[in-house]
Protein backbone atom coordinates (compact mmCIF):
# COMPACT_ATOMS: atom_id res chain seq x y z
CA UNK A 1 0.00 0.00 0.00
CA UNK A 2 1.45 3.33 -0.81
CA UNK A 3 -0.62 6.49 -0.60
CA UNK A 4 1.40 7.95 -3.24
CA UNK A 5 3.84 6.50 -5.77
CA UNK A 6 7.32 5.55 -4.84
CA UNK A 7 8.81 7.50 -7.68
CA UNK A 8 7.10 10.95 -6.28
CA UNK A 9 8.27 10.15 -2.92
CA UNK A 10 10.77 13.45 -1.44
CA UNK A 11 14.33 11.91 -0.89
CA UNK A 12 15.92 10.99 1.12
CA UNK A 13 13.49 8.95 3.25
CA UNK A 14 13.58 5.90 5.53
CA UNK A 15 12.55 2.21 5.22
CA UNK A 16 12.18 0.10 8.26
CA UNK A 17 12.69 -3.57 7.50
CA UNK A 18 10.95 -6.35 9.27
CA UNK A 19 12.03 -9.61 9.05
CA UNK A 20 10.34 -12.34 10.84
CA UNK A 21 9.61 -15.86 11.94
CA UNK A 22 6.83 -17.00 13.25
CA UNK A 23 5.44 -18.98 15.65
CA UNK A 24 2.47 -21.26 15.90
CA UNK A 25 -0.16 -19.72 17.33
CA UNK A 26 -2.25 -17.23 14.85
CA UNK A 27 -4.64 -16.39 17.30
CA UNK A 28 -5.30 -12.81 16.38
CA UNK A 29 -2.29 -12.11 14.51
CA UNK A 30 -3.89 -11.12 11.47
CA UNK A 31 -6.37 -9.03 12.89
CA UNK A 32 -3.77 -7.05 14.78
CA UNK A 33 -1.51 -6.89 11.39
CA UNK A 34 -4.14 -5.55 9.68
CA UNK A 35 -5.26 -2.87 12.45
CA UNK A 36 -1.37 -2.18 12.41
CA UNK A 37 -1.18 -1.71 8.47
CA UNK A 38 -4.09 0.83 8.75
CA UNK A 39 -2.94 2.46 11.73
CA UNK A 40 0.52 2.90 10.35
CA UNK A 41 -1.12 4.76 6.99
CA UNK A 42 -2.87 7.31 9.23
CA UNK A 43 0.46 8.52 10.82
CA UNK A 44 2.28 11.48 10.05
CA UNK A 45 5.17 10.97 7.96
CA UNK A 46 4.08 7.34 6.32
CA UNK A 47 4.76 6.74 2.94
CA UNK A 48 4.39 2.89 1.99
CA UNK A 49 4.66 -0.14 2.80
CA UNK A 50 5.00 -3.76 1.42
CA UNK A 51 4.78 -7.12 2.91
CA UNK A 52 5.80 -10.36 1.96
CA UNK A 53 5.29 -13.91 3.92
CA UNK A 54 6.66 -17.18 3.24
CA UNK A 55 8.66 -19.28 6.05
CA UNK A 56 10.30 -15.77 6.98
CA UNK A 57 8.16 -12.85 6.77
CA UNK A 58 9.61 -9.77 5.49
CA UNK A 59 7.69 -6.26 5.95
CA UNK A 60 9.40 -2.83 4.62
CA UNK A 61 7.56 0.25 6.07
CA UNK A 62 8.95 3.97 4.13
CA UNK A 63 8.92 7.07 6.18
CA UNK A 64 9.49 10.71 5.74
CA UNK A 65 11.53 10.99 8.63
CA UNK A 66 13.75 9.32 11.77
CA UNK A 67 11.13 11.09 14.02
CA UNK A 68 8.72 9.83 12.21
CA UNK A 69 9.37 6.17 12.97
CA UNK A 70 10.20 7.11 16.25
CA UNK A 71 6.96 8.46 17.08
CA UNK A 72 5.21 5.33 15.00
CA UNK A 73 7.50 2.90 17.52
CA UNK A 74 6.04 4.89 20.66
CA UNK A 75 2.31 4.48 19.40
CA UNK A 76 0.28 3.24 22.20
CA UNK A 77 -1.51 0.88 20.30
CA UNK A 78 1.71 -0.52 17.92
CA UNK A 79 3.23 -0.78 21.56
CA UNK A 80 0.51 -3.59 22.42
CA UNK A 81 1.41 -5.06 19.34
CA UNK A 82 4.46 -5.09 19.49
CA UNK A 83 4.38 -6.40 23.09
CA UNK A 84 1.72 -9.57 21.61
CA UNK A 85 4.29 -10.52 19.26
CA UNK A 86 7.01 -10.90 21.55
CA UNK A 87 4.57 -13.12 23.67
CA UNK A 88 2.93 -15.25 21.01
CA UNK A 89 3.61 -14.57 17.13
CA UNK A 90 7.19 -14.44 16.90
CA UNK A 91 9.82 -17.23 16.99
CA UNK A 92 12.51 -14.31 16.23
CA UNK A 93 12.90 -10.84 14.39
CA UNK A 94 15.08 -8.29 13.39
CA UNK A 95 14.35 -4.76 12.70
CA UNK A 96 16.48 -2.50 10.07
CA UNK A 97 16.23 1.41 9.74
CA UNK A 98 17.96 2.63 6.33
CA UNK A 99 18.35 5.68 4.84
CA UNK A 100 16.85 5.62 1.22
CA UNK A 101 18.64 8.15 -1.05
CA UNK A 102 18.18 6.61 -4.17
CA UNK A 103 15.60 4.32 -5.72
CA UNK A 104 14.31 2.88 -9.22
CA UNK A 105 11.15 0.78 -10.00
CA UNK A 106 9.88 -1.62 -13.05
CA UNK A 107 6.69 -2.18 -14.06
CA UNK A 108 5.97 -4.78 -16.82
CA UNK A 109 2.30 -3.32 -17.84
CA UNK A 110 4.59 0.17 -18.40
CA UNK A 111 7.14 -1.60 -20.52
CA UNK A 112 4.41 -2.91 -22.51
CA UNK A 113 2.99 -0.23 -23.37
CA UNK A 114 5.95 1.52 -24.27
CA UNK A 115 6.50 -1.56 -26.57
CA UNK A 116 3.12 -0.79 -28.58
CA UNK A 117 3.76 2.64 -29.21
Amino acid sequence: MHLIPMDQWPKPYYAVIFTSKRTSLDEGYGEMATKMEELSSRQDGFLGIESARSEIGITVSYWKTLEAIRNWKENSEHTIAQKLGKKMWYEWYHMSICKVERAYEFHLDAENEKRKN
